[in-house]
C-alpha cells in the first residue's frame, strides 16, 4: 500500500522549545484521533555539515537560516493516501480552528513565515 506524507521544517527559538513541544503533542493527539497513522516532531540534534560521497552537502541550519539561539525541528506525518491526507486535515483544521478561535493573544511558538511544508507520496518504502 503507498503511503503519503506531509512534511514539515520549523525554526523554532530555543527558548520557545518547550512550548512547542506542548502545541506538537496536542498536534499529536488530534491528527491521530483524525486518523493519521503516525505523528512525528524531530528536534534538530546533528545539525553539522556532513561528508557525502567527497561532497558536504548544506545542512538545516544553512538552508533554513536559523540562527545561533533557534533550532530547526523536522516534523512529519503519516497518511494511507493524500485523499485520506485531504481528509484528515480539513477535519484537523476545523477542530483546531474552533477551539483557537477564542484564543485571541495566542502566539505560535514559532514564526510560520519561517516554516516550510509539502506533501510527498512515498515511492520507496522499506
Amino acid at each position: 500500500m503507498s503511503k503519503y506524507i506531509d512534511g514539515f521544517v520549523m525554526i523554532v527559538p530555543k527558548d520557545k522549545e518547550d512550548d512547542y513541544k506542548k502545541m506538537a503533542e496536542e498536534g499529536r493527539e488530534v491528527w491521530i484521533r483524525h486518523g493519521a497513522l503516525q505523528y512525528f516532531e524531530c528536534r534538530g540534534a546533528d545539525l553539522e555539515t556532513q561528508e557525502i560521497g567527497g561532497d558536504k552537502a548544506r545542512t538545516f541550519l544553512e538552508m533554513s537560516g536559523a540562527k545561533a539561539n533557534e533550532n530547526v525541528w523536522f516534523s512529519f506525518v503519516i497518511y494511507k493516501s493524500k485523499k485520506q491526507r485531504d481528509e484528515i486535515t480539513a477535519k484537523v483544521n476545523a477542530e483546531m480552528g474552533e477551539k483557537y478561535a477564542d484564543y485571541k493573544d495566542f502566539v505560535m511558538p514559532f514564526d510560520p513565515n519561517r516554516m516550510a511544508q509539502g506533501g510527498f507520496q512515498v515511492e520507496v518504502e522499506g
